[in-house]
């Protein structure tokens, strides 16, 4: 995690600065650091911290807007293709913004409890993959208004969800996989499945 020195607000969006140590090694001008789940681009550094411009659009469709000196964010550096991935691939491009409807001890984690905009609860399945404020995490349930993920003590320790609660807003990015079967069905599906498609297909 790292801390957030300042968000100055512009006509043309915002530029936030981070207080971070871990990220900033090997970081260079113009690299990608994740930061609550949004892919910012570095475009100015010291030894201690980072700035980012942060553009309109993305002050829309994220919580960024919301932070405030002193606030912790998560933080990740992008994925080098020769390293071993751990969750699912996150691009950093927020869909929309969630807000934690409860969180409730169980066993030795917490089951935290998400409402979702349709928008991306449509690409949401259990036991799929969803990036909460960056996080890569697996769904361990789905209602009609939200999901829920199981929580481990690793996670709470190193990431902001460990210290959010219900009211929270979290950024929420939906599976890549979901929106490119999504697009692709609907090219070829143009009139929907009705019994002519069925017999062209073979199954009918």
């Amino acid at each position: 995690m790292g801390t957030v020195k300042t968000l100055r607000r512009n006509a043309g969006g915002a530029r936030l600065t981070v207080s971070a140590s871990v990220v900033l090694n090997n970081t260079q001008l113009g690299d990608s650091i994740c930061v609550n789940g949004v892919c910012l681009t570095v475009v100015e550094m010291t030894a201690q911290d980072f700035s980012a411009d942060v553009a309109v659009e993305t002050l829309k469709v994220t919580n960024l807007g919301d932070l405030k000196a002193g606030a912790r964010v998560n933080l990740e550096r992008a994925l080098q293709l020769s390293a071993r991935i751990g969750g699912h691939l996150v691009s950093g491009h927020v869909d929309a913004v969630g807000r934690i409807r409860a969180k409730q001890e169980e066993g030795n984690g917490w089951r935290v409890a998400i409402e979702t905009p349709q928008a991306v609860l449509r690409y949401v399945i259990k036991k799929g993959s969803i990036a909460v404020d960056g996080i890569s995490l697996t769904v361990a349930d789905v209602d009609a208004t939200g999901f829920s993920i199981a929580m481990i003590p690793h996670t709470a320790k190193l990431t902001t969800l460990g210290f959010k609660a219900a009211g929270d807003s979290v950024n929420l990015e939906a599976d890549l996989i979901g929106k490119y079967v999504e697009r692709l069905a609907a090219g070829r599906l143009q009139g929907g499945v009705n019994l002519e498609l069925l017999r062209k297909t073979g199954f009918a």
